[in-house]
């Protein structure tokens, strides 16, 4: 299998995992933001992972900056619009998927 297809199915998962838990609690509770964070701390093993995804997302913003100049990816931009809108879970595959895109065209030319 090749690593586009791969990088392409862990974005499917990576929008599709994570929503299928966030919009049956957003039906339930709509955008109650004050209590989406109350019970995203509710103990620490939650807080572990929520700074856990925080940290990461972090770090893959410095990793998109420091990538980017050295492989001129056309649609640098989506990772980011990822993050935003999901999370790590599609942006980092997304941008994965990207490079494989930009280095399969520096390769044909």
């Amino acid at each position: 299998m090749r690593l586009k297809t791969i990088y392409i199915t862990l974005c499917f998962f990576g929008v599709l995992l994570p929503y299928s838990q966030l919009i049956p609690w957003l039906i339930e509770h709509g955008l109650n933001t004050e209590l989406f964070f109350r019970q995203l701390f509710v103990n620490r093993i939650s807080a572990f992972f929520a700074t856990d995804v925080f940290v990461s997302a972090v770090v893959l913003c410095f990793f998109f900056s420091d990538k980017n100049p050295r492989i001129s990816m056309r649609s640098r931009w989506l990772p980011v619009i990822g993050l935003l809108t999901v999370g790590v879970s599609l942006a980092f595959p997304l941008f994965l998927y990207l490079r494989e895109l930009e280095l399969d065209r520096q390769r044909r030319v």
